[in-house]
């Protein structure tokens, strides 16, 4: 594997904009079909593993959720090989048992965006891909594994509300979510899970608890000023749990999602024109020449 080539990859989430811990490090900027990455995707040896760091926001916050160019982002990654992704996100809690400061892995979400693009094949080619667990299992295990062993309060399971942001839920909204069972929300992880997992990669959020939103009887409206504050306390947690967490995604993949396209390229080959089969040729190559 060369030095610009990591089988695993962070994606940061807000505050989340540098891994200081990585070493032998190399930038790589990659050119897409769908645009450029958030930024330059830096390359670098951490616990003895390669992995790939990308901010999702780039570095010094200038994409909102709407904006991330998430397509570029996740077909960058595949380009340089990677097949697990670790999303860090911040997200707001609609429990009071999900205090700030914790640490939830989701295995369900609620979409509730509608400006993003949010599948490679928006064109010229039907793909229904299998979202039904959007979450891989055994990527998501091994972060609650680590994260038993560290001083945090981690809650595994639980549903992801996606909203589109920037700005925060009105109550009638928190309220909403509430009564449909969910347990956090956030603004990031739709479409970037859908897009893995049409990529074929393993994808898993850490998603850490900033707020209660604004559901909350007696708490004052979400702040910035309080969010940035927890903000900064979990971005120091989850550097710390990623150096437990990636060596124990290493090794060969024995889920499903490596192989999520196989039955879900429903547009018969001869039908799909040449210079898409070309573009996307890192993702369905091996499954159309």
């Amino acid at each position: 594997m060369s030095k610009a080539q990591a089988e695993i990859a962070v994606i940061g989430g807000s505050g989340l904009y540098d891994m200081d811990a990585l070493t032998n490090v190399d930038r790589v900027d990659v050119e897409t079909p769908f645009g450029n990455p958030s930024d330059s995707i830096v390359v670098g040896d951490l616990a003895g593993v390669r992995v790939a760091f990308l901010p999702r926001h780039g570095r010094g916050h200038r994409f909102n959720p709407t904006h991330i160019p998430v397509r570029a982002n996740i077909y960058a990654l595949k380009t340089i090989g990677v097949e697990r992704v670790i999303s860090v996100s911040a997200v707001g809690s609609l429990k009071e048992e999900f205090a700030p400061l914790d640490l939830v892995i989701p295995s369900q979400l609620i979409d509730r965006t509608r400006l993003r693009e949010n599948t490679f094949f928006d064109e010229h080619m039907v793909t229904h891909i299998g979202i039904a667990d959007p979450f891989c299992y055994n990527a998501s295990q091994a972060i609650h594994r680590a994260a038993q062993q560290i001083d945090v309060n981690v809650h595994p399971g639980g549903t992801m509300v996606v909203m589109e942001g920037p700005a925060f839920s009105t109550r009638a909204e928190s309220f909403m979510y509430r009564s449909w069972g969910a347990d956090i929300i956030g603004m990031t992880a739709l479409p970037e899970a859908k897009l893995a997992r049409e990529a074929e990669m393993c994808y898993a959020t850490m998603a850490w608890i900033t707020d209660y939103d604004v559901w909350r009887a007696n708490t004052e409206e979400v702040s910035v000023e309080a969010v940035v504050q927890n903000l900064m306390k979990n971005v120091a947690t989850s550097k710390e749990l990623l150096l437990r967490t990636v060596p124990a995604l290493t090794g060969r993949r024995n889920c499903k999602c490596g192989d999520a396209l196989r039955d879900a390229i429903i547009t018969s080959p001869e039908m799909i024109p040449g210079d898409m089969k070309e573009r996307l040729a890192p993702i369905i190559g091996k499954y159309i020449s």
